[in-house]
């Protein structure tokens, strides 16, 4: 019998990497060996990753070396940056090539990258109604992953390239329904009436899974996901039924957004102005037939809401 392959997953105890990390553990005669990377492999979450199973690897997007070490021997790699832990564009981009600089020295056979598109080819910074950020991006976490690609294509690293979306978990964070003065459920996205395509965060992974598992057939290939394309009036129906109880839909406009105080509201506010203005073109990309047939398993939003009920606070 043939050894396992093995998977370098940046970032497995987050969320898309915890997803694709559970995914390989959840199989553990499939082909594939997971390589947990993590800054701290001392963590809770990396403890009880090396107690399923998985080899756990200390490494840091900031050192190139480290990852030179941790792809060293691996087949394939799960590569994703983050751009909340600094909300730098630049620091983004240095990630990046630096993952793609340790991959072509590792010979790897198959990267999958996980990125987004150039919100600048609908929102360009010349745009007089949204703010500009670092002088060059629209919506940096988007822009600079799409910039980023190129570092996988200038070197010839075998990459596909998997272009994700809104993260349900982000109604557990903030995004949900809130209830009014009246006492009413109200969510209040700034998408008016058009589709925002969204997932499961575990689910990404499981899509990763999928590729892999094709073999060469997505390499070079942009592959785009989603688990369902709702409209704010949808989402807040599907609330409702899983809750309980009425959740009306009041879309707030993007500048209302812009305006509300909150962490990166500028930022995040263009990047609902994004899929708002391009929610044809974003959702039209992401066929749920071909990310199904690579994930099964793929849920629905209420499917993934009715797992989560307990976890919505509504006040």
């Amino acid at each position: 019998m043939s050894e396992t392959k093995i998977i370098a997953v940046v970032g497995a105890t987050g969320a898309q990497g915890g997803g694709l990390a559970n995914a390989i553990l959840a199989e553990p005669r499939g082909e594939f060996t997971l390589r947990a990377l993590t800054r701290r492999p001392d963590s809770d979450a990396a403890r009880e990753l090396a107690s399923r199973g998985a080899q756990v690897v200390e490494a840091d997007l900031d050192d190139e070396l480290s990852l030179r070490r941790a792809f060293a021997g691996a087949y394939g790699a799960y590569v994703v940056t983050n751009y909340w832990e600094g909300m730098s564009a630049q620091t983004e981009l240095g990630h990046a090539r630096n993952a793609a600089r340790a991959a072509k020295q590792a010979d790897l056979r198959h990267v999958i990258w996980s990125t987004l598109e150039d919100t600048r080819e609908r929102l360009p910074v010349t745009d007089p109604r949204v703010p500009v950020f670092d002088g060059s991006y629209t919506v940096p976490h988007f822009d600079a992953k799409a910039e980023a690609d190129r570092f996988f294509v200038d070197l010839g690293v075998p990459t596909t390239f998997l272009r994700t979306t809104f993260y349900w978990e982000a109604f557990l964070q903030g995004f949900g329904p809130r209830r009014d003065e009246s006492g009413q459920l109200v969510l209040t996205l700034p998408m008016g009436d058009s589709a925002l395509a969204g997932i499961a965060a575990e689910d990404i992974g499981r899509t990763a899974l999928g590729i892999l598992a094709a073999g060469e057939d997505y390499l070079g290939a942009t592959v785009s996901i989603a688990g369902e394309h709702l409209t704010g009036a949808q989402f807040a129906a599907v609330f409702a039924d899983v809750l309980g109880e009425p959740v009306a839909y009041r879309p707030l406009t993007h500048d209302q957004f812009r305006a509300l105080g909150i962490p990166a509201a500028a930022e995040i506010g263009n990047m609902f102005q994004y899929y708002t203005e391009a929610a044809d073109t974003f959702t039209g990309a992401r066929d749920l037939t071909v990310v199904r047939a690579l994930h099964p398993g793929l849920r629905t939003f209420h499917q993934w809401l009715l797992e989560h009920k307990d976890d919505v606070s509504v006040d």
